[in-house]
C-alpha cells in the first residue's frame, strides 16, 4: 500500500521596516546583507529557505577581519527570525544551520545575539506566547552551544506557575531542566557572582511542589528539578545525599551542609503541614537525577537509599487517589533498580550493611512484600505492572546478595517464598506475575518439584475469563523454562517427559471439559505451545486419533474430534500446516472427519473446524478445492445460529477466507500478467475460474434464504456476509461480476428485511440495498419510489414504536435518488400541504443531491409534524391512538444524521422552526411523564367530570408532587355549548370502531400504555432531536477580539437547549423519559467542551453550581422528584461531570463529591421527612456517580466516604434516607469488590485482603472497627430483648468479603487481628441472621495455622454446665462459628477432646433443638469427613452413633409435639448424619449394624423434609457412583423394595419424583421387583398407576420423573396395552407453549426409546402413532430453545448404525443437519415398514399444513392493532417456508423410490385427487388474499404477508409433488 507523505505547512517570515532599513544601509558585508533583505521581502517560504541556506554559507566563509557593525545587524536579523517562526516551521531549521555553522570566532557573538533576542522575548510575555516561548528556548538548548544563552532564563517558570497552565507550565519545568543540565559549567560562575541567582527558580519549583492544584505530571517533574538543582549547585558528594535525606524527613537540621542561599529556600518544603505528595515527588527526583552506579561515594548515599522505601512505604498508607497509587508503584520500582545498580559491581564494593538490609527475609524486604501483596490485584494496570517488576527485582536482590553457587532448592527464603505462593487461592491474580518471576530467574522445574500437578491445576484455570490470560502467561513460562532445562540436561526421552508434562493434560482437558469451558485454551494457550514446539502437533494428532472414537451417545465434553480440531486449527493459523489437495487435510486427518466436525452438535468443534479451513498464516495463501467444498458444507446448516458468539465467530472466520480470497486473486492476477509458462497460467486461471464460481455461489445461497419468514439469526447472518461481499469485491462489474447474480427478486426480499423488527437487520439490509446494482433495486423508477415513499410516511404515524424506525430507514435509502423531490411534491400535493422546494439541478453533485433531498424530507416531516401537533394539542389521546408525534420527529433525526451541510441560509431558518416545533411536543407530551405516576394515567381532555373528579382525588390525597397538570385541565370556563364548540369530542376509551363526530369519520381506541408509549417516546424523540441539532449542525459564536464564527445554531439556542434539557431531566418522572433525555444532554454537553464559544464552555459550571444549591434547598414542595431514585437528577448531573476535559484536574468532580458527601452524611437537624429530601437527593446521586464507568479511577478517592454515608444512613429514622442508602451501599460494594459474574454468594473471585482493602481505602478501618464496637456492644441476649444495631448487617456483610494477607502474621497498623473479638461477640445476637453472618464473617479473619486455637478458644466459651441462666443464643453462635472452621485430619485431635465434652455436657439436659443440632453439624464435619480417619475421631463417632439410635429417627415420640421451634432442622441434622453412616460413608462407620433398620427409618419418618433428604442423598450417591463406575455396596433387595414400595404410597409429591428417579437410576442397572407391601405388582399395573398419577397431579418435576419411568419400562412387553395413551402423552408434551423442562425430557424419552420404538421394523405403537412420535421430534428440532434442539439432535446417536447410508456422518450432529438427516431416515423407514404409499401421504398432510387439526382458512385473522405490545407463542428460530422446501424435496425423493419399487405400498387415488383439490383451491385462496392486501404489504401488514405467502408456497409445492405423484401412478 502506497501511503502519500505529509506535506509541511511551512509560512513565509516578515520582519518590520526597521530592521529592513538597518539591513540596507549597510556598506561592508554588503553581500550577506543583501541576501537576507532579499529573503525578508520575498513572499515564498520555499525561496526564503533557499536564500537562508545561501546567507548561511555567506556566514561560514567570513573572516574576521570582515566584520563591523553590520554583522551584528545580520545576526540579530537571524535570530529575529529564529525566535519569531512557528516551531515547526522549516525555516527555523534553515536558520539554526546557518547560525550553528558559524566559524568559531563568531559563535559566541551569535550564542550572545540570540541570548538577547531571548531576553527580550522574557521581558513581558503574554499568557498565549507561553508555549512558543519555552519551545524556543528548548530548541536553542538543542541547535547551539550553551552558555550565557540559558543563564538569564530561570525566572521564566515564575509566570508559568501564576498562571496555573499545566500544560505549558509542564514544558516550561522541563526546559529549565534541560537548561541546568546543558549549563553546568556557566551556572558555577554565574554562582559565584550573584549566589541566590537559582533562588527563584528553586522557589517556584517550591510552589509546584506544594501546591495540590497542580496535576501530578507537573509536580513530578518539579520533583526531579528539586534535586537536579541541588545537585547542580552541591555537586555530586556525600552532601547531596544528606540534603535530599532532609528534604525527605522534612527536617531543616539535614540541610546544614547547603549553602546559606539554598537552605534558605528549602525551609518551605520542610514546613509540618506541608502536602504528603512532597516526599513522594521528591523520591521520584532522587532516583531519577542522582547516580546510583558502582559503588556509593558515601554512607549518606546509603542511608538515603533505605531512606526512600521507608518514606514511600509511610505514604502508601495514606494514599487515596489511584493516580498517585500509581506514582508510588513507579517510584518503588525505580528504587528496585537503583538498588540493583549499586550491587553491580564487585560485592566487596558494597557496604555488608546495605546487603543485609536488600537480602531476602530482611525487614525491609518484609515490608515490601506486604506492599506487593496489597496491591498486586490493584484497579489500575500499570499498578499491577509496576508490582510485579518490583517483585521481580526483589527476587534479582536477594539473588546478588547470595553466593552464586546456592541452587533454589537449598534457599530456606525462596522454598518458603515458594510454598506460600503455591498455597494462596488461585482467584487471586497476583500470584500469577510472581510465580513468572519465580520461574523465570529459578527455572519451571523449581515449582514442579514443589507441585508436581501444577499444568492440569493451571488447565482448569484457563475456563475462567478473567483468570484465564494470568494462567496462560504462567504456564508459556513455565513450558519454555522447563524444555530449556531438560534440553540442556541431555537425556534421550527429554521431549516424551515434556510432553507427559505439558501436552498430555492439555488433552486430556480439552477431551473432556465442556467446550465453552475451554475457549481461552485456544486463543490464549495452544498458539503459545505450538510456537514453543512446533512438532508436538504430530504427538497431539496421532494421540487423538488413537482414542476411541465418541459413538456412544451425548455428551457434554467435545471428545476427541473436538479437541482435534482445536490442535489442528491453532497450528494452522500458526503456520505449522497447511492444507492440501490430496485426502488427509495436511497429510495428517481425513476429509470426512473434517466434514463431521463442520456439522458437529457443539458450538466450538464446529468454530474450530471452520478455523481450520478458514485461517491461515499467509493472506495470500490460494484456497483449494477443497476447501471450498467444505465451505459449501458448512454453509447451509450453520446459518441460522442461536448463539450471537457462534454468529460473530463464523462471520469473523468468513471474512479471514474471503480476505485471503480477494488478496489471493490479486495475486493471481499479476502472476497471470508476469508468467510465460502455460502451465502456470492454466493454473492461475483454472484457480480465478473456481474462485468466481465459488462466490457466485456464496452470493447466490446467501440471497436465497432472505425469504419472507426467515429466522432473525439466518437474515443477519446472510446480510452480514453479503455486505462482506460488497466491501471486498463490490457489485460492479469487475473480475467476479457479482452483480449478474443478484436479481429483482433478489433485492426485493432484501428491501422487505428492511421491515423486520430487529434494528440490526434493518441496518445491514439497508447498508446492502446502497451497494446492490441500482437496476436490481429499482428504486429510481418514479412509482415504486413514490410506493416506498409512501409506506415510510405512513409508518411514521405508526402506533408500533419500531414502524418508525422502518420508515427511517426507507427514507435513508431515498435520499440517494435523484427524483426524489419530484415525487416528495407529488405527496404533498396528495396531502393537501403546501409545500415550497426547490427543483435539482440536472448536474448537481452527489453530496449536493443528498442534501437538497434531506432539506426537503425534513421540510416535509416537520410540516406534517406541526399539522398533527395542532391536533395534539387539541387532543393527546387522538393523536396516541391516530397519529403518535414521535415518528416523525424520529424520521427527522435519522435524516439529519446523514449530511453534512453546507446550505447554511436554506438550513437556519428551518432549525429554528424544528428548535421551536420541539418545545411544543414537549409542551403537549410533558404533563403526563412529569406527573407522579405517569404509568395509567390518560389526561381526559374535555371531560369536565371526570376532570373534576380526578381533581377531587388529587386534593383527598396531597400527592408530594407539585405539577399542576389537573389544575390547568382544558375545562373552559364558558357554558358547556361554547365548550363543545371550541373542543373536539374525546370519545370514550375502547371505543372499537364507533363513529365519533369531531373525528373525521373516524373511530379510534386508547389504551393508558398507548398514551404513556406516546408521551414518553415523544420526549426521548425530542431530546434526539435537539441533541442532534446541537452536535452536527455549525455553531455561530463571538469571543472577545475575536471575529464571529459563521454557523447555523446560535449560542443562545444552545443554551436554551440546555435549559430544556435542565427542566426535562430534573421534573421527569418516567424512567424511559429521562434516560433518553440524559442521551440527549450527553450530546450537548460534549458539543459544549469542543465549541470555541467561551460563553458555552463556561456553562457546565454554572449549571452544576445551581443544580447543587437547589438539591441543597429542596424540600416536599419542591419539583425535584425525591422518589423514583431522584428520577433524571443523578442523570443531569452525571452528564454535566462526564463533559469535563479528562486531562483536567477534575475540579468540578471534586467539588460536587465534596459537597453532596456533606449533604449525605447524617445530621441531627435532619431526621424528618421533610428535612431529609436533600440528603437522599444526596445519596442517590452518589450511587450513580459511583456506578459511572466513565467517571473511572477519579471517582476512587471518595469511596471511603461514600462506604461511611451508606453505613451512617441506616441508622436514620426515615424509611427513604434508609432505602437510598441500601442502593448506595450495594452500588460500593461491586464498586470495591467488582461484579459478580457468578451464582456463588461468597465465591472468593469477588473478595480481597483485608490489607488490600485497607490500604486502598485507610479511612474505613477505624471506621470499620468503631461502628463494630458500638454495633457489638448493644448485642446482649442475656437481657432477653432483640437489640438490632441498624448497620450490624452491613458491617458483617462488608468484613465477610475481606480474607487474610499472606503477611498478615506480621505486625501491621492495618491488620484485621482487633476484628476477631468483636465478630465473635455479634455470635451472641437474639437475631438468627446475625448470628449466620458473624459466623460467616469470621471465616477470613481467621488463618489456616490459628483455625485449632481459634476453635478450641470458643469451645472454651461454652458454659461448662447447663444451667437456668445459660442463653442458647451464645451456644448457638459459638456452634456456629465452630462449625464454620472445619478443621483438616491434621488438626482434629487437639478438638476432640473439646468437643466431647462439650457434648456430653449439654446432651442429656439440653432442650434447645436449635443447638442441639448445631453440634450435630459439627459432630457430622469431624466425623463425616473422609479425611478425619485419626484413631481419636472414632470415640466421637461411637458417641454419634449413640446419639443416632437413640434418637427420634430411629424411636419416634407420638407424644412429642413436632412444631417446635427448630424441631425440623434438628431432624434434618439428625438425618444428615444418619445418611453418612448408612448412605454416603459407611466404611468410615464400622462396626454398626443397624445400617439397614436407619435407612428404612429414613424413608419411613413422618416428615417429609426427612423423607426427602434420604432421596436427595441415595440419588446424590448413585450419580457419584455411576461417574465412579462402582457398584452400591449400602443397596440390597430389602432397600429396593422400600423404595418401590414408598413409590406406590407416597403422597408428597417432591418426595414421590425423587423416588422415581431414584427408581430409574436403578432400573438401568438391575431390574426392578415392585412391591406393594408383600403383593408383587406387574408392569402392566406400574404403568396405569403412574399413568393415573400423571392425569390426576400437576407437579413438573414428577412428571419429569414420570417420564424417565415409563422409558424405562418401554422394553418389557406387559407395557404394549398401555403405549398408546403413552404415545399421545408425548406428542401433547412437545408444544410451543410448554416448558423448556418438559421438552427436555420428551427429547431424552424420544432418544432412549429411538431403536425400540420409532427404529422399530416391528411397528409396535402402530404406524399412525409411530409417525406421530416422528412428528414430535421434528417439532423439537425446530424448538425455539437451543437446548431443546441440542438434546433432540441427540437422536442421531442413538440410532443403529446400519440404518445410516455410508455418505452420512454419524455421531452428535447440528439441530439444522439432525433435521434433515432425520427426515431422510424416516423416508428410508417407511421403505423398511414397507409403507411408501402411507409415507407418501403423511409428508404430503404434513406439506400442505393440515398436521395442526385445523384449517388455516377458519383462523380468524389478527388485528395488528389490538394491542401494542404483543407477545404471543413466538418462535424466532423455526423457518416454516425452510421445512416445506425440505419436505417437498424428501417428499419428491420418495416419490422417485416408490417409483423404483411399486410393491412397497400404493397410493389411494381417492386420496390423491382430494389432496389435489384441496392444493388448488389453497392457491387460488391465498394468491386472491395476497392480492387483497394494500401496497407493499410487506410493511403495511407484515404479519398477514408472510402467512399467506407460506400458505401459497405450501399449496404451490405440494401441487407440484402431487403432479410428481400422479405421473408416477
Amino acid at each position: 500500500m502506497v501511503v502519500k507523505k505529509k506535506t509541511i505547512k511551512v509560512e513565509a517570515v516578515a520582519l518590520d521596516e526597521e530592521t529592513l532599513c538597518k539591513l540596507i544601509g549597510t556598506e561592508r558585508v554588503k553581500q550577506l546583507s543583501h541576501t537576507l533583505q532579499s529573503c525578508l521581502e520575498l513572499t515564498d517560504p520555499v525561496q526564503q529557505i533557499q536564500l537562508i541556506k545561501k546567507a548561511g554559507s555567506q556566514l561560514e566563509a567570513l573572516n574576521e577581519e570582515e566584520a563591523d557593525d553590520a554583522l551584528d545587524v545580520c545576526l540579530k536579523t537571524l535570530a529575529l527570525v529564529y525566535t519569531s517562526v512557528q516551531p515547526k516551521n522549516p525555516l527555523r531549521r534553515a536558520v539554526a544551520s546557518s547560525l550553528g555553522s558559524v566559524p568559531k570566532w563568531l559563535q559566541g557573538r551569535t550564542v550572545d545575539t540570540l541570548s538577547s533576542c531571548l531576553s527580550d522575548l522574557l521581558s513581558s510575555p503574554s499568557s498565549e506566547q507561553f508555549p512558543r516561548i519555552i519551545d524556543t528556548i528548548s530548541a536553542c538548548l538543542d541547535s547551539f552551544p550553551t552558555g550565557k544563552c540559558g543563564s538569564d532564563q530561570f525566572g521564566f517558570c515564575r509566570h508559568i506557575a501564576q498562571a496555573q497552565l499545566m500544560q505549558w507550565c509542564l514544558a516550561a519545568v522541563k526546559t529549565s531542566m534541560l537548561v541546568l543540565q546543558r549549563s553546568q559549567e556557566a551556572i558555577g560562575d554565574v554562582l559565584q557572582a550573584q549566589p541566590d541567582t537559582l533562588g527563584g527558580l528553586l522557589s517556584c519549583y517550591t510552589h509546584i511542589l506544594t501546591d495540590e492544584e497542580f496535576v501530578q505530571a507537573v509536580q513530578s517533574t518539579a520533583g526531579m528539578a528539586v534535586v537536579l538543582l541541588i545537585r547542580s549547585v552541591m555537586g555530586s558528594g556525600d552532601e547531596v545525599a544528606s540534603v535530599v535525606c532532609g528534604l525527605l524527613r522534612s527536617s531543616v537540621g539535614g540541610l546544614e551542609s547547603a549553602p546559606q542561599w539554598l537552605r534558605q529556600r528549602c525551609e518551605a518544603l520542610c514546613a509540618s503541614d506541608r502536602p504528603p505528595g512532597v516526599s513522594l515527588y521528591l523520591c521520584h527526583g532522587a532516583l531519577a537525577m542522582l547516580s546510583w552506579k558502582g559503588s556509593l561515594p558515601g554512607p549518606q548515599w546509603e542511608e538515603l537509599l533505605l531512606l526512600v522505601p521507608r518514606t514511600l512505604m509511610d505514604l502508601d498508607v495514606r494514599v487515596r487517589e489511584s493516580s498517585t497509587a500509581m506514582v508510588v508503584a513507579r517510584v518503588l520500582t525505580l528504587w528496585s533498580g537503583a538498588a540493583l545498580d549499586c550491587l553491580q559491581e564487585e560485592k566487596h564494593l558494597c557496604p555488608p550493611s546495605l546487603q543485609v538490609a536488600l537480602c531476602g527475609g530482611s525487614e525491609l524486604q518484609r515490608h515490601l512484600l506486604e506492599h506487593i501483596y496489597s496491591h498486586w490485584e490493584h484497579p489500575l494496570d500499570g499498578v499491577r505492572h509496576q508490582t510485579r517488576s518490583l517483585f521481580h527485582n526483589l527476587l534479582r536482590l536477594h539473588q546478588r546478595t547470595k553466593p552464586s553457587s546456592c541452587s533454589p532448592s537449598e534457599d530456606p527464603y525462596l522454598t518458603e517464598l515458594t510454598h506460600s505462593l503455591l498455597g494462596l487461592e488461585w482467584h487471586m491474580r497476583g500470584k500469577y506475575g510472581s510465580l513468572g518471576c519465580l520461574v523465570e530467574l529459578h527455572g519451571a522445574e523449581h515449582l514442579l518439584s514443589i507441585q508436581p500437578l501444577l499444568p492440569s491445576r493451571l488447565l482448569d484455570l484457563m475456563g475462567d475469563q478473567t483468570l484465564a490470560p494470568y494462567a496462560s502467561d504462567l504456564l508459556e513460562r513455565l513450558f519454555i523454562s522447563h524444555k530449556a532445562q531438560l534440553s540442556n540436561r541431555g537425556s534421550e526421552d527429554w521431549m516424551e517427559h515434556w510432553h507427559r508434562t505439558w501436552v498430555d493434560p492439555l488433552l486430556n482437558v480439552l477431551c473432556h471439559t465442556r467446550p465453552d469451558q475451554t475457549t481461552y485454551i485456544l486463543d490464549y494457550f495452544l498458539p503459545k505451545l505450538l510456537r514453543c514446539s512446533p512438532s508436538s502437533l504430530t504427538h497431539m494428532v496421532q494421540a487423538l486419533q488413537d482414542a476411541p472414537p465418541c459413538r456412544t451417545g451425548p455428551s457434554s465434553s467435545r471428545g476427541a474430534l473436538g479437541a482435534l480440531m482445536t490442535c489442528l486449527r491453532a497450528a494452522r493459523a500458526q503456520g505449522v500446516m497447511a492444507s492440501s489437495e490430496d485426502d488427509l487435510w495436511a497429510g495428517l486427518v481425513p476429509l470426512s472427519l473434517l466434514q463431521t466436525a463442520l456439522i458437529h452438535k457443539h458450538d466450538q468443534v464446529r468454530m474450530d473446524a471452520l478455523g481450520l479451513v478458514c485461517e491461515s498464516h499467509r493472506s495470500t495463501e490460494v484456497l483449494t478445492s477443497q476447501e471450498m467444498e467444505l465451505i459449501r458444507y458448512f454453509l447451509p446448516s450453520n446459518l441460522n445460529s442461536q448463539s450471537p458468539g457462534v454468529r460473530q465467530q463464523t462471520i469473523s472466520l468468513l471474512k479471514k477466507l474471503l480476505c485471503r480470497v480477494k488478496d489471493s486473486s490479486q495475486l493471481l492476477q499479476k502472476r497471470l500478467i508476469q508468467e510465460r509458462a502455460a502451465k502456470g497460467r492454466a493454473r492461475d486461471q483454472h484457480s480465478l475460474h473456481q474462485y468466481k464460481e465459488f462466490l457466485r455461489w456464496l452470493c447466490g445461497n446467501l440471497l436465497e434464504v432472505l425469504l419472507p419468514g426467515a429466522s432473525f439469526s439466518k437474515c443477519l447472518m446472510a446480510l452480514n456476509l453479503l455486505n462482506l461481499l460488497a466491501q471486498l469485491f463490490t457489485f460492479t462489474p469487475d473480475v467476479f461480476a457479482l452483480g449478474e447474480v443478484v436479481t429483482s427478486a433478489h433485492a426485493q426480499n432484501v428491501l422487505y428485511c428492511v421491515a423486520s423488527n430487529f434494528l440490526e437487520v434493518k441496518q445491514l439490509a439497508t447498508s446492502l440495498l446502497r451497494q446492490l446494482p441500482p437496476a436490481a433495486v429499482g428504486l429510481q423508477a418514479p412509482q415504486t419510489m413514490r410506493r416506498v415513499l409512501q409506506a415510510s410516511l405512513d409508518l411514521s404515524t405508526s402506533t408500533k414504536p419500531y414502524d418508525s424506525v422502518t420508515a427511517a430507514h426507507l427514507l435513508s435509502l431515498l435520499l440517494q435518488q435523484p427524483e426524489l423531490i419530484p415525487v416528495l411534491l407529488g405527496c404533498a400535493e396528495d396531502q393537501g400541504l403546501e409545500l415550497q422546494i426547490d427543483p435539482l439541478q440536472t448536474q448537481a453533485s452527489e453530496a449536493l443531491m443528498l442534501e437538497l433531498n434531506a432539506l426537503a424530507v425534513v421540510r416535509y416531516l416537520l410540516c406534517c409534524l406541526q399539522t398533527e401537533l395542532s391536533g395534539a394539542e387539541s387532543s393527546l389521546l387522538q393523536a396516541a391512538a391516530s397519529f403518535p408525534l414521535y415518528g416523525r420527529a424520529h424520521c427527522i433525526t435519522a435524516v439529519l444524521q446523514q449530511l453534512n451541510t453546507d446550505q447554511t441560509e436554506q438550513w437556519r431558518g428551518l432549525s429554528s422552526e424544528l428548535i421551536a416545533a420541539c418545545y411544543r411536543m414537549s409542551d403537549v407530551v410533558s404533563p403526563v411523564v412529569q406527573s407522579s405516576s405517569p404509568e395509567g394515567l390518560i389526561p381526559m381532555d374535555s371531560d369536565s367530570e371526570m376532570s373534576g373528579g380526578l381533581q377531587r382525588i388529587l386534593q383527598e390525597i396531597q400527592p408530594r408532587d407539585t405539577n399542576d397538570f389537573f389544575n390547568s385541565a382544558r375545562e373552559l370556563e364558558g357554558d358547556d355549548a361554547s365548550a363543545q364548540s371550541r373542543t373536539p369530542h374525546t370519545p370514550p376509551l375502547n371505543t372499537g370502531t364507533e363513529k365519533e363526530d369531531g373525528c373525521n369519520g373516524e373511530g379510534y381506541r386508547v389504551t393508558a400504555q398507548m398514551v404513556l408509549v406516546c408521551c414518553w417516546r415523544s420526549m426521548k424523540e425530542v431530546a434526539m432531536l435537539l441533541g442532534q441539532l446541537c452536535q452536527s449542525l455549525p455553531l455561530q459564536y463571538t469571543n472577545e477580539n475575536e471575529p464571529t464564527c459563521a454557523g447555523l445554531i446560535t449560542e443562545e439556542q444552545v443554551e436554551g437547549v440546555g435549559l430544556y434539557f435542565r427542566q426535562q431531566l430534573l421534573q421527569s418522572r418516567h424512567r424511559g423519559a429521562f434516560e433518553l433525555a440524559y442521551v440527549g444532554f450527553v450530546r450537548l454537553t460534549d458539543m459544549l467542551c469542543r465549541s470555541g464559544s467561551q460563553a458555552l464552555q463556561q456553562l457546565p459550571s454554572r449549571w452544576l453550581s445551581e443544580v447543587l444549591e437547589e438539591v441543597k434547598s429542596s424540600d416536599p414542595t419542591s419539583k425535584l422528584c425525591a422518589t423514583r431514585r431522584s428520577a433524571g437528577i443523578p442523570f443531569y448531573i452525571q452528564a454535566l461531570l462526564s463533559s469535563e476535559p479528562k486531562s483536567s484536574s477534575c475540579s468540578l468532580l471534586k467539588m460536587t463529591m465534596r459537597e453532596l458527601i456533606a449533604l449525605a452524611m447524617p445530621s441531627a437537624e435532619r431526621n424528618t421527612d421533610s428535612s431529609t429530601v436533600p440528603q437522599v437527593h444526596a445519596l442517590n446521586i452518589l450511587r450513580a456517580l459511583y456506578r459511572d464507568t466513565r467517571l473511572g479511577e477519579n471517582i476512587i478517592p471518595f469511596v471511603s466516604d461514600g462506604m461511611q454515608a451508606a453505613v451512617l444512613g441506616f441508622t436514620s429514622p426515615v424509611w427513604a434516607v434508609r432505602n437510598s442508602s441500601t442502593l448506595l451501599f450495594s452500588t460500593l460494594i461491586t464498586r470495591i469488590f467488582g461484579v459478580k459474574r457468578g451464582k456463588d454468594e461468597h465465591s472468593k473471585k469477588n473478595r480481597m485482603t483485608g490489607r488490600e482493602f485497607f490500604t486502598r481505602f485507610p479511612a474505613l478501618y477505624p471506621f470499620l472497627l468503631t461502628q463494630l464496637e458500638e454495633a457489638a456492644a448493644t448485642v446482649q441476649s442475656d437481657s432477653g430483648h432483640v437489640k438490632l444495631h441498624p448497620s450490624l448487617f452491613l458491617l458483617l456483610l462488608v468484613l465477610s468479603r475481606l480474607y487474610p494477607s499472606p503477611m498478615d502474621g506480621t505486625f501491621s497498623p492495618l491488620g484485621l487481628a482487633p476484628f476477631i473479638p468483636l465478630i465473635i461477640r455479634c455470635s451472641r445476637s437474639a437475631v438468627y441472621r446475625t448470628r449466620e453472618m458473624a459466623a460467616r464473617a469470621l471465616v477470613p479473619f481467621v488463618l489456616l495455622t490459628q483455625v485449632p486455637s481459634t476453635v478450641h478458644s470458643l469451645l472454651q466459651e461454652l458454659p461448662p454446665e447447663p444451667g437456668p441462666k445459660i442463653q442458647h443464643n451464645h451456644i448457638h453462635g459459638t456452634l456456629l462459628q465452630v462449625c464454620s472452621h472445619t478443621p483438616t485430619s491434621t488438626q482434629t485431635s487437639s478438638l476432640i477432646l473439646g468437643i466431647y465434652s462439650a457434648h456430653s455436657n449439654h446432651r442429656l439436659q439440653n432442650s434447645c433443638l436449635v443447638t442441639r443440632g448445631v453440634f450435630l453439624d459439627v459432630l457430622m464435619c469431624l466425623c463425616g469427613s473422609k479425611t478425619s480417619l485419626l484413631e481419636e475421631v472414632d470415640t466421637l463417632r461411637q458417641t454419634a452413633l449413640s446419639v443416632v439410635t437413640a434418637s427420634e429417627l430411629i424411636h419416634p415420640d407420638s407424644s412429642s409435639p413436632s412444631l417446635v421451634p427448630g424441631s425440623t432442622q434438628y431432624l434434618l441434622s439428625l438425618a444428615q448424619l444418619g445418611l453418612s453412616v448408612c448412605v454416603d460413608s459407611p466404611h468410615l462407620w464400622r462396626g454398626f449394624e443397624q445400617r439397614k433398620q436407619l435407612l428404612y427409618s429414613l424413608l419411613h419418618s413422618p416428615h417429609y423434609e426427612v423423607r426427602e433428604l434420604a432421596l436427595e442423598g441415595i440419588l446424590r450417591k448413585l450419580y457419584e457412583e455411576e461417574e465412579e463406575e462402582k457398584s452400591p455396596l449400602w443397596l440390597d433387595e430389602t432397600t429396593m423394595s422400600d423404595l418401590t414400595n414408598m413409590a406406590v404410597h407416597e403422597t408428597r409429591q417432591q418426595c414421590l419424583a425423587k423416588v422415581l428417579q431414584v427408581l430409574c437410576m436403578l432400573s438401568n442397572r438391575c431390574e426392578l421387583l415392585w412391591k406393594d407391601g408383600s403383593k408383587t405388582l406387574s408392569q402392566k399395573d406400574v404403568l396405569m398407576h403412574l399413568l393415573t398419577l400423571i392425569f390426576k397431579l400437576n407437579f413438573r418435576d414428577l412428571f419429569l420423573s414420570i417420564m424417565l419411568q415409563f422409558s424405562s419400562f418401554l422394553q418389557d412387553p406387559g407395557a404394549v396395552a398401555c403405549l398408546d395413551q403413552w404415545g399421545a402423552l408425548v406428542c401433547s408434551c412437545c408444544g410451543e407453549e410448554q416448558p423448556v423442562e418438559v421438552k427436555l425430557m420428551v427429547t431424552k424419552v424420544l432418544v432412549t426409546c429411538s431403536s425400540s420404538l420409532m427404529t422399530n421394523p416391528q411397528l409396535p405403537l402402530g404406524f399412525p402413532a409411530t409417525v406421530s412420535l416422528w412428528r414430535s421430534l421434528f417439532t423439537l428440532l425446530q424448538d425455539e430453545d437451543q437446548e431443546v434442539r441440542d438434546s433432540a439432535s441427540d437422536f442421531t446417536c442413538s440410532v443403529p448404525a446400519h440404518l445410516l447410508s455410508k455418505d452420512v456422518a454419524g455421531g452428535s450432529v447440528c439441530p439444522p443437519a439432525a433435521l434433515d438427516l432425520t427426515l431422510q431416515l424416516l423416508c428410508g423407514m417407511f421403505k423398511l415398514w414397507g409403507q411408501l404409499g402411507a409415507g407418501i401421504l403423511t409428508l404430503m398432510q404434513w406439506l400442505m399444513g393440515e398436521e395442526d387439526g385445523c384449517d388455516e382458512e377458519e383462523l380468524p385473522l389478527l388485528d395488528e392493532e389490538d394491542f401494542l405490545f404483543e407477545k404471543g407463542e413466538l418462535n424466532l428460530w423455526a423457518e416454516p417456508l425452510q421445512w416445506v422446501k425440505l419436505l417437498h424435496r424428501h417428499l419428491c425423493s420418495l416419490i422417485d423410490t416408490l417409483e423404483q419399487n411399486q410393491g412397497a405400498g400404493a397410493v389411494d387415488p381417492d386420496q390423491l385427487l382430494h389432496f389435489q383439490t384441496q392444493a388448488r383451491n389453497k392457491v387460488l385462496i391465498s394468491q386472491q388474499a395476497l392480492n387483497r392486501l394494500p401496497g407493499l404489504p410487506q410493511f403495511s401488514s407484515t404479519m398477514e404477508h408472510a402467512r399467506l405467502t407460506l400458505r401459497h408456497h405450501r399449496a404451490e409445492l405440494a401441487l407440484d409433488a402431487l403432479s410428481r405423484l400422479t405421473l408416477t401412478s
